[in-house]
């Protein structure tokens, strides 16, 4: 069974699924995706376009005619990742085309690997596409290339990954996701739509929905009618009869304003909310709103409008001048916040952040012990609120079924693969996959529960 948190790259989607075999003699394409659930949602619409074309999708080198390699570019150990990537599927393959965050940076990429066919950045379709057609012309079969109606999925048929903006307007020192990614720019809330009505008739029971700034959905409109789209649009998708997931949400006051409708159970009661640090001189030094106390106020007024809330977020270890004191206050802010979920990186340099020309630098080792103490107290606040969950009756989506029959399940306090699951052990006879089911809770630990239907 799993543990939770993961590693030390709380951003990480899950690991991209395969499932359609190429027919006979048909160009293939092989995908490697890296990063985070928004790269992975870049690799479905890759994918998507190249189907609509006649591509079958290889989930293997060997198979394919040429390979996309989707980079992450957010830290320097995920540049390194990328460029291993790149160099595995040259070795394995030898035609590979490059796209994604690291993209930006083609000079990087070629300095490394000077014999990739083509090097494109984020969400540049259509220069993918055109390397694509380059290196292996389209051959479509237009009696047998039907394409899905809810397009390639890379992630299980029950839930799917809803991109609603690009970009972002802040400029946190950290960050370099804005020279990456540009600025923020919203889809329209009627494709958002169509497409979130798309994927639910297709089956899928859980909408997760992303962005680098979810909360700012539809602020970069001028003339719009609402002030906050992302409201509107939150009832919107509520109204379609699957599970609504509110990931990256920015604790702008008008977020208050989203939790009602978790309340009345139009959105799941969970919010994703990346606070990063305590500390108001380490949020200054992040260039990041420094007001931990009002956000401990918000927190607590969240709690008072729907009581089941379940809050996730992410918090960054070791930024450059964090003193043990400026540790210790978010160790006590934890305290406070008992936050339900918790991610955590250790602080690195990204090439061309802005944080790296920051003095006191703080020394690995003391990085490492700071994450230690942190994950402890995170552990030890999850271990207690998963307690209280025995004997509770609640609902849970069926995410796999093994061989011996054990079911693993999260509950709408948990996102895929970064947060926690509950686990069937018996009576799952009849049960599928992606199946919304009510379990009565008999075991907790630090991070999963057991329970029995």
């Amino acid at each position: 069974m799993s543990q939770n948190p993961p590693s030390l790259r709380p951003d990480l989607a899950p690991t991209a699924r395969f499932s359609d075999a190429p027919r006979a003699g048909q160009p293939t394409i092989g995908m490697v995706s890296l990063g985070c659930p928004k790269a992975l949602v870049d690799s479905e619409r890759i994918l998507t376009r190249l189907r609509a074309e006649g591509y079958g999708i290889s989930p293997d080198y060997s198979g394919a005619d040429a390979v996309i390699v989707n980079t992450c570019g957010f830290l320097d150990s995920a540049k390194a990742e990328s460029l291993e990537a790149i160099g595995e599927a040259l070795a394995e393959n030898g035609r590979v085309i490059v796209t994604g965050c690291l993209g930006a940076e083609p000079e990087y990429i070629t300095g490394a690997h000077p014999k990739v066919l083509a090097v494109t950045g984020p969400h540049q379709y259509e220069q993918v596409l055109d390397a694509v057609h380059t290196a292996v012309p389209p051959d479509p079969d237009p009696f047998i290339d039907l394409l899905p109606a809810s397009g390639v999925k890379l992630t299980p048929r029950h839930y799917s990954y809803l991109k609603i903006s690009e970009g972002c307007n802040h400029k946190c020192k950290f960050c370099i996701i804005p020279d990456m990614r540009g600025l923020l720019t919203s889809r329209p809330a009627k494709a958002v739509l169509r497409e979130a009505e798309k994927l639910v008739e297709s089956g899928v029971r859980e909408l997760l929905v992303i962005s680098q700034d979810t909360s700012a959905y539809g602020t970069d409109w001028k003339d719009r009618d609402e002030k906050f789209p992302i409201l509107p649009l939150a009832r919107d998708l509520g109204s379609l009869s699957a599970w609504v997931r509110m990931h990256y949400v920015y604790p702008y006051p008008h977020v208050r304003e989203l939790v009602p409708l978790m309340a009345d159970g139009l959105v799941l009661p969970y919010l994703d909310i990346p606070f990063q640090h305590a500390h108001p001189d380490t949020l200054k030094r992040m260039a990041r709103p420094a007001a931990a106390a009002r956000t401990l106020d918000e927190i607590a007024a969240w709690r008072e409008i729907c009581p089941d809330i379940t809050l996730r977020s992410t918090f960054i270890v070791g930024y450059p001048g964090e003193t043990e004191d400026e540790f210790q206050t978010l160790l006590d802010w934890m305290d406070e916040a008992q936050l339900d979920r918790v991610g955590c990186f250790q602080y690195e340099n990204v090439d061309g952040a802005r944080s790296n020309a920051l003095p006191d630098h703080v020394p690995a080792e003391v990085k490492q012990e700071r994450w230690d103490r942190f994950m402890e107290k995170a552990q030890a606040i999850s271990e207690a609120k998963l307690a209280a969950k025995v004997g509770q009756r609640i609902d849970v989506i069926i995410d796999d079924i093994d061989e011996d029959g054990i079911a693993t399940c999260r509950t709408k306090a948990d996102a895929p693969e970064i947060d926690g699951n509950l686990f069937i052990d018996e009576g799952t006879e009849g049960l599928s996959v992606g199946e919304i089911v009510s379990v009565e809770v008999d075991e907790a630990g630090e991070y999963d529960l057991w329970g029995h239907l």
